[in-house]
């Protein structure tokens, strides 16, 4: 073929320590999500939608087939963490913790999937972030070790 083609969507989840004083606070929060947003197309890729919470992010991101998840993902959370330190949290008290979700759909979930991420605030009024990850990994039938998955928001 003379071209490539491609339709790949991902949602990326990832959280804030938990055992730090310094969440996502409500007045970071749109300068953040603009923030990542820039990133995400400074990779050649396109933010469909975000949501920051206190405690975690979801984004869900057009991708090319050449984009490596691992290193879109590291630059997002150094770089957003870094533009946290310097715009809001000159201590420095912000970090995210090292792992992260990342889940594939198809072109025909993708309305349903920003609706998902657009919604998170009423969302988490009846779930924490903790039941509504487990769901995900359990829905898209990712393997895991409870012991292992939140070693660090217990």
């Amino acid at each position: 073929m003379a071209g490539t083609y491609s339709q790949l969507h991902v949602q990326l989840v990832f959280a804030v320590k938990a055992q730090q004083s310094s969440l996502i606070r409500r007045e970071w929060k749109d300068e953040v999500e603009k923030y990542i947003c820039g990133i995400v197309s400074n990779h050649n890729c396109k933010a469909l939608a975000i949501y920051c919470n206190p405690d975690h992010t979801h984004i869900l991101i057009g991708i090319r087939p050449t984009t490596q998840i691992c290193n879109l993902v590291r630059e997002i959370k150094s770089a957003s963490s870094r533009f946290i330190h310097e715009r809001f949290d000159k201590n420095k008290q912000f970090q995210w913790q090292g792992g992260y979700g990342v889940f594939s759909y198809s072109y025909s979930q993708i309305d349903q999937v920003c609706r998902y991420i657009l919604n998170q605030k009423e969302h988490h009024r009846k779930r924490t972030f903790r039941e509504e990850y487990l769901d995900m990994l359990n829905k898209m039938r990712v393997a895991f070790e409870l012991q292992y998955l939140f070693d660090e928001m217990q």
